[in-house]
């Protein structure tokens, strides 16, 4: 018997913890339909042995918002609050349903697009952590992420944090605010990180000057959380002003050629959030090689940091905690530096 409903339910749980009651109940239903043997199952049935680092129950949600979005599905678009839709998750199901019915095709093409969310609110963590490796080198940065999907957050200080009353750090003037995202005991902010190089990889990159890729990165935002939509396009809008190339890379071959030459005067930081799953476990360990070989390079005048935002396992009722870490060499010493939710704030400072 396929685990594909136990791997719909068991996505349908952190939906529904992380605020998505919509999501969760499209999941829910989805998973009982392929069970009973209805039209889920001839549409995730070729999907059953995906692997889980795909998250076919991730792009199933994302296939169905994309046709939503394209006002291909006007009774299921009134459950989605993205495009105004107010009559919440009670009989989203049904209506999805519908579509599946009547729309397979189109959301099995949909379905073969990996998941691109360039969560714009993980940049809350991504800050916070470059605040700690400018104040610790005293350096300009240059930014390395790998998994960038569209680079979003590769213009993490063209957004404003608003961090207390009348504080903003960042650009004050932004059309990304994130108000208070930050909780405990805030990085040493005085030191604001000056980012002079940015660059980032994703095996299959997504253009933000694309109205194709602006859809996708759009879809995969849960459909009821709209203070996420709002980020995005904001993100958007800063993106066309700064536009950067996202290499069409693997995570290894990126980092083998950018971190194979010295920056003296520069603090280098590999950056990446919520991408280790999506790494195969040979890529992983070739990503691992690759900075540890590097971090044993790095010198105080050309230092090196890894800074992620990746999932632990943690104890009930959620499954997982999602951990800010930063490991900086010379000395390679590793610190957890925050919690935070899957999708940024709050970012919870240790």
């Amino acid at each position: 018997m396929t685990l594909l409903p136990t791997r719909f339910r068991a996505q349908a749980e952190q939906c529904a913890l992380h605020g998505s009651p919509l999501t969760a109940a499209l999941l829910i239903g989805a998973a009982d339909d392929y069970a009973s043997g209805g039209p889920a199952r001839d549409l995730l049935g070729p999907h059953a042995h995906d692997p889980s680092g795909t998250v076919p129950s991730l792009r199933f949600a994302g296939a169905l918002h994309r046709l939503v979005l394209q006002r291909q599905a006007p009774q299921l678009a009134l459950h989605y609050p993205s495009v105004g839709g107010t009559a919440g998750p009670d009989g989203a199901w049904p209506a999805a349903r519908r579509v599946v019915e009547q729309q397979r095709g189109l959301l099995a093409e949909a379905m073969l697009r990996p998941v691109q969310t360039n969560e714009v609110g993980r940049s809350a963590a991504l800050y916070g952590g470059l605040v700690h490796a400018a104040a610790a080198s005293g350096l300009p940065i240059r930014l390395l992420e790998i998994g960038a999907s569209a680079g979003l957050n590769l213009r993490v200080d063209r957004f404003g944090y608003e961090i207390a009353e009348g504080l903003v750090l960042g650009d004050p003037t932004s059309p990304v605010r994130l108000h208070r995202p930050w909780r405990g005991s805030m990085p040493p902010y005085d030191t604001r990180p000056d980012i002079v190089e940015r660059a980032g990889c994703d095996p299959a990159p997504l253009d933000p000057a694309s109205e194709d890729d602006r859809l996708t990165l759009t879809s995969y935002v849960w459909g009821d959380q709209v203070d996420r939509f709002e980020r995005l396009r904001g993100a958007l809008q800063i993106a066309s002003a700064l536009p950067l190339q996202v290499e069409a890379l693997p995570a290894s071959a990126f980092l083998e050629r950018a971190l194979a030459v010295s920056s003296p005067g520069l603090a280098t930081v590999v950056w990446h959030s919520v991408v280790r799953q999506y790494l195969s476990a040979e890529e992983r360990a070739a990503v691992d090689r690759l900075v540890r070989a590097a971090g044993e390079r790095a010198t105080k005048a050309a230092p090196l940091f890894r800074l992620s935002l990746e999932p632990e396992k943690s104890p009930p009722p959620s499954t997982f905690r999602f951990v800010v870490e930063l490991t900086s060499w010379p000395g390679g010493e590793s610190r957890v530096l925050a919690e935070c939710m899957g999708h940024g704030p709050p970012v919870v400072w240790a």
